[in-house]
Protein backbone atom coordinates (compact mmCIF):
# COMPACT_ATOMS: atom_id res chain seq x y z
CA UNK A 1 0.00 0.00 0.00
CA UNK A 2 1.19 3.62 -1.04
CA UNK A 3 1.72 6.18 1.30
CA UNK A 4 -1.62 8.37 2.52
CA UNK A 5 -0.61 11.64 1.50
CA UNK A 6 1.85 10.12 -1.72
CA UNK A 7 -0.46 12.20 -3.90
CA UNK A 8 -0.44 15.35 -1.80
CA UNK A 9 3.12 15.79 -1.73
CA UNK A 10 3.58 14.70 -5.56
CA UNK A 11 0.75 17.83 -6.06
CA UNK A 12 1.61 20.08 -3.20
CA UNK A 13 5.44 19.76 -5.01
CA UNK A 14 3.43 21.16 -8.37
CA UNK A 15 1.50 24.15 -6.51
CA UNK A 16 3.95 25.36 -4.51
CA UNK A 17 2.49 27.98 -2.97
CA UNK A 18 -1.85 28.52 -2.95
CA UNK A 19 -1.45 30.56 -0.19
CA UNK A 20 -1.97 33.85 -1.98
CA UNK A 21 -4.36 35.85 -4.10
CA UNK A 22 -2.75 35.78 -7.19
CA UNK A 23 -2.60 32.17 -7.56
CA UNK A 24 -5.42 31.66 -10.54
CA UNK A 25 -3.10 30.41 -13.13
CA UNK A 26 -1.51 28.41 -10.54
CA UNK A 27 -4.33 26.84 -9.94
CA UNK A 28 -5.47 26.42 -13.68
CA UNK A 29 -1.50 25.40 -14.37
CA UNK A 30 -2.05 22.42 -11.71
CA UNK A 31 -5.80 21.66 -12.93
CA UNK A 32 -4.45 21.35 -16.77
CA UNK A 33 -1.01 18.91 -15.32
CA UNK A 34 -3.71 16.88 -13.30
CA UNK A 35 -6.15 16.64 -16.46
CA UNK A 36 -2.84 15.53 -18.25
CA UNK A 37 -2.01 12.87 -16.23
CA UNK A 38 -5.48 11.45 -16.04
CA UNK A 39 -5.28 11.27 -20.13
CA UNK A 40 -2.34 8.99 -19.76
CA UNK A 41 -4.36 6.78 -18.13
CA UNK A 42 -6.62 3.70 -19.47
CA UNK A 43 -9.30 4.63 -17.07
CA UNK A 44 -9.93 8.12 -17.50
CA UNK A 45 -11.47 9.85 -14.27
CA UNK A 46 -11.90 13.85 -15.01
CA UNK A 47 -13.94 13.32 -18.25
CA UNK A 48 -17.40 15.18 -17.07
CA UNK A 49 -18.33 18.16 -18.70
CA UNK A 50 -20.20 20.56 -16.51
CA UNK A 51 -23.55 19.59 -18.00
CA UNK A 52 -23.64 15.47 -16.90
CA UNK A 53 -21.87 17.07 -13.28
CA UNK A 54 -25.59 18.89 -13.34
CA UNK A 55 -27.42 15.56 -14.27
CA UNK A 56 -25.43 13.72 -11.46
CA UNK A 57 -25.99 16.23 -8.74
CA UNK A 58 -30.04 15.70 -10.13
CA UNK A 59 -29.77 12.20 -9.58
CA UNK A 60 -28.41 12.73 -6.44
CA UNK A 61 -30.91 15.34 -4.92
CA UNK A 62 -33.71 14.52 -6.48
CA UNK A 63 -34.78 11.37 -3.83
CA UNK A 64 -37.39 9.88 -2.69
CA UNK A 65 -36.56 12.11 0.84
CA UNK A 66 -38.17 14.69 -1.02
CA UNK A 67 -41.26 12.79 0.20
CA UNK A 68 -40.80 12.96 3.66
CA UNK A 69 -41.03 16.64 3.50
CA UNK A 70 -44.93 16.37 3.84
CA UNK A 71 -44.05 14.90 7.45
CA UNK A 72 -41.65 17.60 8.74
CA UNK A 73 -44.67 20.40 7.79
CA UNK A 74 -47.12 18.65 9.22
CA UNK A 75 -44.58 18.49 12.77
CA UNK A 76 -43.71 21.82 12.42
CA UNK A 77 -46.23 23.87 10.49
CA UNK A 78 -46.23 26.39 8.04
CA UNK A 79 -44.30 29.03 9.06
CA UNK A 80 -41.03 27.21 10.65
CA UNK A 81 -41.26 24.36 8.15
CA UNK A 82 -41.13 27.17 5.13
CA UNK A 83 -38.64 29.29 7.00
CA UNK A 84 -36.49 26.00 7.44
CA UNK A 85 -36.78 25.34 3.86
CA UNK A 86 -35.58 28.26 2.76
CA UNK A 87 -33.11 28.94 5.08
CA UNK A 88 -31.22 25.38 4.60
CA UNK A 89 -31.50 25.72 0.50
CA UNK A 90 -30.13 29.05 0.56
CA UNK A 91 -26.94 28.50 3.19
CA UNK A 92 -26.59 24.85 1.02
CA UNK A 93 -25.76 26.96 -2.44
CA UNK A 94 -23.87 29.65 -0.07
CA UNK A 95 -21.49 26.96 1.37
CA UNK A 96 -21.29 24.92 -2.45
CA UNK A 97 -19.79 28.12 -3.68
CA UNK A 98 -17.43 28.05 -0.68
CA UNK A 99 -16.52 25.10 -0.97
CA UNK A 100 -15.70 25.24 -4.79
CA UNK A 101 -13.84 28.11 -4.57
CA UNK A 102 -11.70 26.78 -1.76
CA UNK A 103 -11.30 23.17 -3.91
CA UNK A 104 -9.92 26.02 -6.95
CA UNK A 105 -7.28 26.43 -4.29
CA UNK A 106 -6.21 23.31 -3.94
CA UNK A 107 -6.97 21.39 -6.86
CA UNK A 108 -5.55 18.29 -6.18
CA UNK A 109 -8.57 17.48 -3.56
CA UNK A 110 -10.31 14.34 -4.94
CA UNK A 111 -13.00 14.03 -1.93
CA UNK A 112 -14.08 15.02 1.62
CA UNK A 113 -11.03 13.88 3.07
CA UNK A 114 -8.86 15.74 1.12
CA UNK A 115 -10.86 18.82 2.00
CA UNK A 116 -11.00 18.47 5.40
CA UNK A 117 -7.16 17.93 5.30
CA UNK A 118 -6.21 21.23 3.64
CA UNK A 119 -9.28 23.13 5.62
CA UNK A 120 -7.85 22.37 8.76
CA UNK A 121 -4.55 23.05 8.31
CA UNK A 122 -3.63 19.97 6.78
CA UNK A 123 -4.27 18.01 9.63
CA UNK A 124 -3.47 14.21 9.13
CA UNK A 125 -6.28 13.75 11.61
CA UNK A 126 -8.43 15.52 10.09
CA UNK A 127 -8.21 13.69 7.34
CA UNK A 128 -8.55 10.03 9.14
CA UNK A 129 -11.35 11.64 10.78
CA UNK A 130 -13.14 12.21 7.83
CA UNK A 131 -12.70 9.63 5.90
CA UNK A 132 -14.49 7.33 9.26
CA UNK A 133 -17.13 9.69 8.73
CA UNK A 134 -17.78 9.18 5.18
CA UNK A 135 -17.74 5.74 5.24
CA UNK A 136 -20.18 5.23 8.27
CA UNK A 137 -22.28 8.30 6.44
CA UNK A 138 -22.68 6.54 2.69
CA UNK A 139 -22.36 3.15 3.90
CA UNK A 140 -25.17 3.47 6.21
CA UNK A 141 -27.11 5.46 3.49
CA UNK A 142 -26.14 2.81 1.38
CA UNK A 143 -28.63 0.60 3.92
CA UNK A 144 -31.64 2.56 3.73
CA UNK A 145 -31.38 2.74 -0.01
CA UNK A 146 -31.45 -0.98 0.24
CA UNK A 147 -34.33 -0.40 2.91
CA UNK A 148 -36.24 1.90 0.42
CA UNK A 149 -35.69 -1.19 -2.36
CA UNK A 150 -37.08 -4.05 -0.09
CA UNK A 151 -39.66 -1.56 1.02
CA UNK A 152 -40.89 -0.47 -2.63
CA UNK A 153 -40.99 -4.46 -3.71
CA UNK A 154 -42.77 -5.38 -0.62
CA UNK A 155 -45.55 -3.10 -1.63
CA UNK A 156 -45.63 -3.82 -5.65
CA UNK A 157 -45.84 -7.24 -4.58
CA UNK A 158 -48.10 -7.77 -1.50
CA UNK A 159 -44.93 -9.38 0.50
CA UNK A 160 -44.86 -12.32 -1.98
CA UNK A 161 -41.70 -13.20 -0.21
CA UNK A 162 -39.42 -12.62 2.87
CA UNK A 163 -38.26 -9.33 2.85
CA UNK A 164 -34.72 -10.41 3.22
CA UNK A 165 -34.81 -11.77 0.04
CA UNK A 166 -36.28 -8.58 -1.52
CA UNK A 167 -32.85 -7.03 0.40
CA UNK A 168 -30.68 -9.52 -1.22
CA UNK A 169 -31.99 -8.57 -4.34
CA UNK A 170 -31.53 -4.95 -4.60
CA UNK A 171 -28.23 -5.39 -2.69
CA UNK A 172 -27.16 -7.69 -6.18
CA UNK A 173 -28.62 -5.32 -8.14
CA UNK A 174 -26.90 -2.47 -6.24
CA UNK A 175 -23.54 -4.05 -6.80
CA UNK A 176 -23.37 -4.86 -10.72
CA UNK A 177 -25.06 -1.34 -11.65
CA UNK A 178 -21.64 0.13 -9.27
CA UNK A 179 -19.23 -1.68 -11.43
CA UNK A 180 -18.36 1.59 -13.77
CA UNK A 181 -15.24 3.25 -12.83
CA UNK A 182 -16.38 6.85 -13.55
CA UNK A 183 -19.09 9.01 -12.33
CA UNK A 184 -18.91 10.59 -16.13
CA UNK A 185 -21.11 6.79 -17.43
CA UNK A 186 -22.76 6.92 -14.07
CA UNK A 187 -24.09 10.31 -14.95
CA UNK A 188 -26.22 8.20 -17.59
CA UNK A 189 -27.96 6.73 -14.97
CA UNK A 190 -28.59 9.87 -13.12
CA UNK A 191 -30.47 11.15 -16.01
CA UNK A 192 -32.97 8.15 -15.88
CA UNK A 193 -33.10 8.31 -12.13
CA UNK A 194 -34.34 12.30 -11.64
CA UNK A 195 -36.85 11.36 -14.76
CA UNK A 196 -38.10 8.64 -12.52
CA UNK A 197 -38.18 10.33 -9.52
CA UNK A 198 -40.17 13.30 -10.78
CA UNK A 199 -42.89 11.17 -12.30
CA UNK A 200 -43.72 9.43 -8.76
CA UNK A 201 -43.88 12.57 -7.78
CA UNK A 202 -46.42 13.56 -9.89
CA UNK A 203 -48.50 11.04 -9.55
CA UNK A 204 -48.29 11.42 -6.26
CA UNK A 205 -49.20 14.84 -6.29
CA UNK A 206 -52.38 14.15 -8.87
CA UNK A 207 -53.44 11.42 -6.52
CA UNK A 208 -53.42 13.28 -3.29
CA UNK A 209 -55.53 15.71 -4.92
CA UNK A 210 -58.38 13.38 -6.28
CA UNK A 211 -58.16 10.90 -3.53
CA UNK A 212 -61.46 11.59 -1.06
CA UNK A 213 -59.24 11.33 1.55
CA UNK A 214 -55.65 10.34 3.05
CA UNK A 215 -55.36 6.62 4.42
CA UNK A 216 -53.40 7.06 7.58
CA UNK A 217 -50.86 9.23 9.18
CA UNK A 218 -48.05 8.39 12.00
CA UNK A 219 -50.29 9.34 14.65
CA UNK A 220 -53.70 7.49 13.50
CA UNK A 221 -56.06 6.56 10.84
CA UNK A 222 -58.42 9.15 9.18
CA UNK A 223 -60.65 9.88 10.42
CA UNK A 224 -59.71 9.69 13.67
CA UNK A 225 -57.87 13.05 14.28
CA UNK A 226 -60.46 14.69 12.46
CA UNK A 227 -61.08 16.70 8.82
CA UNK A 228 -57.36 17.66 7.03
CA UNK A 229 -56.52 20.54 8.12
CA UNK A 230 -52.84 22.57 7.88
CA UNK A 231 -51.73 25.09 10.44
CA UNK A 232 -49.09 27.79 10.62
CA UNK A 233 -47.12 26.64 13.58
CA UNK A 234 -46.76 23.19 15.43
CA UNK A 235 -49.63 22.19 16.79
CA UNK A 236 -50.20 21.77 20.65
CA UNK A 237 -48.15 18.70 22.29
CA UNK A 238 -45.41 18.85 19.74
CA UNK A 239 -42.26 17.75 21.50
CA UNK A 240 -38.55 19.25 21.08
CA UNK A 241 -37.47 15.65 19.94
CA UNK A 242 -40.36 15.64 17.03
CA UNK A 243 -39.72 19.27 16.04
CA UNK A 244 -35.84 18.64 16.25
CA UNK A 245 -36.27 15.63 14.17
CA UNK A 246 -38.18 17.38 11.23
CA UNK A 247 -35.66 20.00 11.26
CA UNK A 248 -32.95 17.15 10.51
CA UNK A 249 -35.23 15.48 8.16
CA UNK A 250 -35.36 19.32 6.17
CA UNK A 251 -31.13 19.72 6.38
CA UNK A 252 -30.64 16.15 5.27
CA UNK A 253 -32.02 16.78 1.97
CA UNK A 254 -30.30 19.74 1.25
CA UNK A 255 -26.89 18.69 2.73
CA UNK A 256 -25.12 16.39 -0.11
CA UNK A 257 -21.84 18.49 -0.03
CA UNK A 258 -20.14 15.50 1.06
CA UNK A 259 -19.95 14.17 -2.39
CA UNK A 260 -19.11 17.29 -3.96
CA UNK A 261 -15.42 16.99 -4.28
CA UNK A 262 -15.65 13.95 -6.09
CA UNK A 263 -17.75 15.26 -8.22
CA UNK A 264 -15.87 18.05 -9.36
CA UNK A 265 -12.28 16.05 -9.04
CA UNK A 266 -13.90 14.27 -12.18
CA UNK A 267 -14.68 17.07 -14.21
CA UNK A 268 -12.77 17.86 -17.01
CA UNK A 269 -13.39 21.44 -16.33
CA UNK A 270 -13.61 21.66 -12.38
CA UNK A 271 -14.21 25.87 -13.16
CA UNK A 272 -17.78 25.31 -14.52
CA UNK A 273 -19.00 23.43 -11.08
CA UNK A 274 -21.08 26.75 -10.44
CA UNK A 275 -22.64 26.49 -13.55
CA UNK A 276 -24.01 22.49 -12.65
CA UNK A 277 -24.75 23.95 -8.81
CA UNK A 278 -26.97 26.64 -10.63
CA UNK A 279 -28.56 24.14 -12.45
CA UNK A 280 -29.35 21.80 -8.86
CA UNK A 281 -30.50 25.11 -7.17
CA UNK A 282 -33.00 25.74 -9.71
CA UNK A 283 -34.33 22.34 -9.32
CA UNK A 284 -34.28 21.83 -5.63
CA UNK A 285 -35.59 25.55 -4.97
CA UNK A 286 -38.85 23.88 -7.59
CA UNK A 287 -38.98 20.05 -5.57
CA UNK A 288 -37.85 20.61 -2.45
CA UNK A 289 -40.44 22.83 -1.66
CA UNK A 290 -43.71 23.10 -3.71
CA UNK A 291 -44.46 19.50 -4.41
CA UNK A 292 -44.24 18.75 -0.07
CA UNK A 293 -46.22 22.16 0.44
CA UNK A 294 -48.88 20.42 -2.18
CA UNK A 295 -48.57 17.41 -0.16
CA UNK A 296 -48.97 18.96 3.38
CA UNK A 297 -51.96 20.83 1.76
CA UNK A 298 -53.89 17.63 0.72
CA UNK A 299 -52.83 15.08 3.62
CA UNK A 300 -52.52 17.85 6.56
CA UNK A 301 -51.67 15.34 9.88
CA UNK A 302 -52.18 12.77 8.56
CA UNK A 303 -48.97 12.89 6.29
CA UNK A 304 -46.59 10.40 6.54
CA UNK A 305 -42.73 9.74 5.31
CA UNK A 306 -42.75 9.01 2.39
CA UNK A 307 -46.02 10.55 2.18
CA UNK A 308 -46.85 7.85 -0.33
CA UNK A 309 -47.86 5.62 2.46
CA UNK A 310 -50.52 8.14 3.13
CA UNK A 311 -52.49 8.00 0.08
CA UNK A 312 -55.92 5.99 0.33
CA UNK A 313 -56.54 3.53 -2.86
CA UNK A 314 -54.02 1.00 -2.45
CA UNK A 315 -53.46 1.90 -6.86
CA UNK A 316 -52.30 4.60 -6.25
CA UNK A 317 -49.50 4.11 -3.78
CA UNK A 318 -48.61 1.68 -5.96
CA UNK A 319 -48.55 3.54 -9.02
CA UNK A 320 -46.65 6.27 -7.76
CA UNK A 321 -44.05 4.24 -5.55
CA UNK A 322 -43.08 2.05 -8.35
CA UNK A 323 -40.97 4.22 -10.19
CA UNK A 324 -38.74 5.07 -6.72
CA UNK A 325 -37.19 1.85 -7.54
CA UNK A 326 -35.00 3.50 -9.70
CA UNK A 327 -33.71 6.38 -8.13
CA UNK A 328 -33.45 4.11 -4.79
CA UNK A 329 -30.30 2.27 -6.84
CA UNK A 330 -28.88 4.80 -8.78
CA UNK A 331 -28.44 7.15 -5.45
CA UNK A 332 -27.14 3.91 -3.37
CA UNK A 333 -24.71 3.46 -6.75
CA UNK A 334 -23.17 7.08 -6.78
CA UNK A 335 -22.92 6.93 -2.77
CA UNK A 336 -21.17 3.60 -3.28
CA UNK A 337 -18.84 4.35 -6.28
CA UNK A 338 -17.28 7.86 -3.72
CA UNK A 339 -17.02 5.21 -0.80
CA UNK A 340 -15.57 2.86 -3.39
CA UNK A 341 -12.99 5.41 -5.22
CA UNK A 342 -11.56 7.00 -1.43
CA UNK A 343 -11.12 3.07 -0.13
CA UNK A 344 -9.92 1.59 -3.25
CA UNK A 345 -7.28 4.50 -3.76
CA UNK A 346 -6.24 3.78 -0.29
CA UNK A 347 -5.35 0.31 -1.40
CA UNK A 348 -3.60 1.05 -4.70
CA UNK A 349 -2.14 4.39 -4.27
CA UNK A 350 -0.36 4.84 -7.22
CA UNK A 351 0.01 1.12 -8.59
CA UNK A 352 -0.36 0.92 -12.44
CA UNK A 353 -3.13 -1.53 -11.41
CA UNK A 354 -5.03 1.38 -9.85
CA UNK A 355 -5.80 3.63 -12.92
CA UNK A 356 -5.41 0.01 -15.95
CA UNK A 357 -7.70 -1.95 -16.84
CA UNK A 358 -5.71 -4.97 -15.50
CA UNK A 359 -6.95 -8.26 -13.58
CA UNK A 360 -5.58 -7.29 -10.31
CA UNK A 361 -7.62 -3.73 -10.73
CA UNK A 362 -11.02 -4.78 -11.33
CA UNK A 363 -11.01 -7.43 -9.54
CA UNK A 364 -9.95 -5.12 -6.46
CA UNK A 365 -12.70 -2.78 -7.68
CA UNK A 366 -15.21 -5.35 -7.82
CA UNK A 367 -14.29 -6.89 -4.19
CA UNK A 368 -14.00 -3.45 -2.85
CA UNK A 369 -17.77 -2.81 -4.24
CA UNK A 370 -18.69 -5.99 -2.89
CA UNK A 371 -18.27 -5.42 0.52
CA UNK A 372 -19.62 -2.15 0.60
CA UNK A 373 -23.25 -3.30 -0.37
CA UNK A 374 -23.05 -6.56 2.25
CA UNK A 375 -21.83 -3.82 4.85
CA UNK A 376 -24.71 -1.38 3.98
CA UNK A 377 -27.19 -4.81 3.26
CA UNK A 378 -26.14 -5.50 6.99
CA UNK A 379 -26.85 -1.80 8.07
CA UNK A 380 -30.38 -2.29 6.44
CA UNK A 381 -31.24 -5.27 8.40
CA UNK A 382 -30.13 -4.77 11.85
CA UNK A 383 -31.28 -0.97 12.58
CA UNK A 384 -34.76 -0.67 13.68
CA UNK A 385 -35.68 2.54 12.62
CA UNK A 386 -33.62 4.28 9.53
CA UNK A 387 -35.18 6.58 9.38
CA UNK A 388 -34.33 7.66 13.03
CA UNK A 389 -31.08 6.85 11.93
CA UNK A 390 -30.95 9.37 9.37
CA UNK A 391 -31.54 12.01 11.97
CA UNK A 392 -28.62 10.79 13.70
CA UNK A 393 -26.68 11.09 10.05
CA UNK A 394 -27.82 14.18 9.92
CA UNK A 395 -27.24 15.56 13.42
CA UNK A 396 -23.85 14.01 13.83
CA UNK A 397 -22.49 13.79 9.70
CA UNK A 398 -24.31 16.88 8.14
CA UNK A 399 -23.48 19.38 10.76
CA UNK A 400 -20.41 18.81 9.82
CA UNK A 401 -20.43 18.51 5.95
CA UNK A 402 -23.24 20.82 5.46
CA UNK A 403 -21.63 23.75 7.85
CA UNK A 404 -18.89 23.61 9.80
CA UNK A 405 -16.27 22.04 7.47
CA UNK A 406 -17.18 25.06 5.11
CA UNK A 407 -17.26 27.90 7.79
CA UNK A 408 -13.82 26.44 8.63
CA UNK A 409 -12.53 27.02 4.94
CA UNK A 410 -14.02 30.12 4.86
CA UNK A 411 -11.75 31.42 7.46
CA UNK A 412 -8.89 29.83 5.92
CA UNK A 413 -9.78 31.70 2.71
CA UNK A 414 -10.17 35.29 3.91
CA UNK A 415 -8.50 35.29 7.15
CA UNK A 416 -7.14 38.33 8.00
CA UNK A 417 -9.49 40.12 5.65
CA UNK A 418 -12.79 39.01 6.50
CA UNK A 419 -14.61 42.03 6.92
CA UNK A 420 -12.75 44.00 3.90
CA UNK A 421 -16.15 45.39 2.52
CA UNK A 422 -19.55 45.61 2.40
CA UNK A 423 -19.99 42.00 0.48
CA UNK A 424 -17.14 40.41 2.44
CA UNK A 425 -18.42 41.61 5.70
CA UNK A 426 -22.42 40.08 4.75
CA UNK A 427 -20.62 36.88 3.43
CA UNK A 428 -18.59 36.54 7.11
CA UNK A 429 -21.79 37.39 8.95
CA UNK A 430 -23.58 34.18 7.04
CA UNK A 431 -20.67 31.72 7.63
CA UNK A 432 -20.14 32.69 11.47
CA UNK A 433 -24.07 31.77 10.79
CA UNK A 434 -23.24 28.72 8.98
CA UNK A 435 -20.70 27.44 12.04
CA UNK A 436 -23.74 28.00 15.05
CA UNK A 437 -26.18 26.10 12.65
CA UNK A 438 -23.53 23.05 12.84
CA UNK A 439 -23.08 23.45 16.17
CA UNK A 440 -26.11 23.56 17.06
CA UNK A 441 -27.10 19.96 14.72
CA UNK A 442 -24.45 18.88 16.95
CA UNK A 443 -25.61 19.52 20.46
CA UNK A 444 -29.24 19.61 20.14
CA UNK A 445 -29.96 18.13 17.34
CA UNK A 446 -27.96 14.79 17.96
CA UNK A 447 -29.47 14.82 21.22
CA UNK A 448 -32.83 14.26 19.78
CA UNK A 449 -31.73 11.96 16.98
CA UNK A 450 -30.50 10.08 20.33
CA UNK A 451 -33.17 10.37 22.11
CA UNK A 452 -35.65 9.30 19.24
CA UNK A 453 -33.74 6.19 18.64
CA UNK A 454 -33.51 5.34 21.98
CA UNK A 455 -37.75 5.39 21.89
CA UNK A 456 -37.68 2.95 19.31
CA UNK A 457 -35.56 0.72 21.29
CA UNK A 458 -38.23 0.66 24.27
CA UNK A 459 -40.87 -0.32 22.15
CA UNK A 460 -41.17 -3.09 19.84
CA UNK A 461 -38.36 -3.02 17.95
CA UNK A 462 -37.80 -4.87 14.77
CA UNK A 463 -36.11 -8.39 14.81
CA UNK A 464 -32.57 -8.33 12.74
CA UNK A 465 -32.66 -10.33 9.02
CA UNK A 466 -36.67 -10.21 10.02
CA UNK A 467 -39.12 -11.38 7.03
CA UNK A 468 -41.85 -9.00 8.21
CA UNK A 469 -43.75 -6.83 5.95
CA UNK A 470 -42.16 -3.60 5.31
CA UNK A 471 -44.41 -2.05 2.60
CA UNK A 472 -45.68 1.04 3.16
Amino acid sequence: MATLYDDEKKHDRAVADLDSDHDSDNNTEVINALLAEDNQHDIKLRTMSWQRAAWLLAGDQVCLAIMAQSWSLSVLGWVPGIITMLVAGTLFYITSLTMHKFIMKHPQIKDICDFGYYAFGKSKIAYEFTAIMLLLNNIMLIGFHILTGAKVINTLSDHSLCTVVFSVIVTLMGIVMSLPRTLNHISFMSMFSAACMGMAILLFLIFAGIEDAPLYGPNGDYPTLGPVKTYAFPPKGTTFVAAMNAVLNITFLWVPQILFPTFISEMERPQDFPKALAVLGGISAILFIIPPAIGFRYLGQYASAPAFGSLGPVVYKKASFAFVIVPTLVIGVIYANVSAKFVYNRIMGNSRHGHSNTVVGWGVWVAVMAVIWIIGFIFAEVIPSMGDFLSLLGAAFDSFFGFIYFAVAYWQLFKGRLFRGLSRSILTVIHILVMFCGLFLLGPGLYAAVEAIIDDYSGSVKPAFSCANVAI
